[in-house]
């Protein structure tokens, strides 16, 4: 016990020293509403309540991305969260702004599965990350770095929680406290908790409670009830591993990247029943991706596609099929009584219905007029 003070009382002096240096770099707190994450953001709110007023010069930032299909309890958790943040900062007179990224309308998860047909995520084409995750976050980052010159972002990293996140930890470590980020210009990283053990992050987050008020109570039984961990901020593909991996972490409830999404039926077995038509839908996503009935011969681009051994891949989900796919979500929404799909999205997706029918008709009109000059060159 007294060995994990001193721990923590290391790192909050690396936190309290690196807030004091003489720059005006603002801090981004990646919150993602699980353990590690909600460590990281105790400590910082912990220690600008710490310091006086005239002492809280540095702008802190806390953000965490909805990809808007996240599961539903967690996604809960994250915004009543950051409501009692958002309100302790205003009451204390924090220099604390907190923000939600979203991926952009063009390229939510249903206008790209649904408007577009790409088939359902898996390991081999996890187009979701990208799209949902890592631009959106970037973005805000890079706007924040565009104001200040540059930024410090605060993760909620630990070598112990994989091999892989130790070995990527390690390749990125440059033997100071801020790494610079490998996509991002003028973002720095800083990882305050990165040598902790999980049961270190466990022992801290139930014996204190949070600097905003109220208890970590809700997060333990938020882990208790799925049995897994959070899907981390992602600003990298190198973290595109930690989404989707095969243990049991908080995400999207519609990842088929996983093949059974233990997190959610973790819930469901907890007593969430009425998250079971979500699961069902989920897999029948799974079950129909690889339908050869459902998928169409070509690429948008209207090319034949072959991996880097020759294999033929089929192209996106037929019209038909993202018409079923898409009647069956909004039945799915009246059934659960809960937004799954916006309205824009749905509209949006219409839109791109009436470009791939419009594509086609170009292509089939493109062949017949080739074919015709082909057979008048050749009498």
């Amino acid at each position: 016990m007294e060995a994990e003070g001193k721990l923590f009382d290391t790192i909050r002096a690396e936190i309290s020293d690196e807030y004091a240096q003489p720059h005006e770099k603002p801090w981004i707190v990646g919150f993602s509403g699980g353990k590690d994450s909600t460590l990281v953001t105790h400590l910082v709110v912990e220690h600008l309540l710490s310091i006086p007023r005239s002492d809280r010069l540095r702008q802190v930032h806390i953000v965490a991305n909805d990809t808007l299909v996240e599961s539903p309890l967690v996604i809960g958790h994250i915004h009543e969260r950051l409501a009692e943040i958002e309100h302790a900062a205003s009451a204390f007179d924090l220099p604390v702004t907190v923000a939600t990224t979203a991926p952009d309308a063009d390229q939510t998860f249903w206008v790209n599965l649904i408007g577009r047909g790409y088939p359902s995520p898996n390991r081999s084409f996890r187009w979701c990350t990208d799209r949902m995750k890592i631009r959106p976050t970037s973005r805000y980052i890079r706007a924040q770095a565009n104001l200040a010159g540059e930024v410090i972002l605060l993760l909620g990293v630990r070598r112990s929680e994989s091999a892989a996140r130790a070995s990527t930890v390690a390749r990125y470590d440059n033997g100071e406290r801020l790494n610079r980020h490998n996509d991002l210009t003028g973002c720095f990283v800083f990882r305050p908790i990165v040598n902790l053990d999980t049961d270190d992050v466990w022992e801290f987050l139930a014996t204190n409670d949070p600097p905003w008020g109220g208890s970590h109570r809700r997060l333990i039984d938020l882990y208790r009830d799925a049995g897994g961990g959070e899907c981390p901020v992602v600003t990298s593909k190198d973290d595109a591993p930690s989404c989707g991996t095969r243990s049991s972490r908080f995400g999207c409830w519609t990842c088929t990247v996983v093949k059974k999404d233990r997190s959610l039926a973790g819930f469901i077995e907890a007593g969430f029943g009425r998250f079971s038509p979500l699961l069902e839908f989920r897999d029948w996503l799974v079950a129909i991706r690889n339908d050869p009935d459902r998928r169409l011969a070509r690429r948008r681009n209207g090319r034949f596609s072959y991996s880097k051994s020759g294999v033929y891949i089929p192209g996106p989900f037929t019209v038909s099929t993202r018409k079923e796919i898409l009647d069956r979500l909004l039945e799915l929404q009246t059934e659960t009584r809960m937004q799954l799909i916006g309205d824009d999205e749905v509209q949006r997706i219409h839109e791109l219905w009436i470009e791939d029918v419009l594509a086609v008709a170009a292509r089939h009109h493109e062949n017949d007029r080739t074919t015709a000059m082909e057979g008048v060159s050749s009498v």
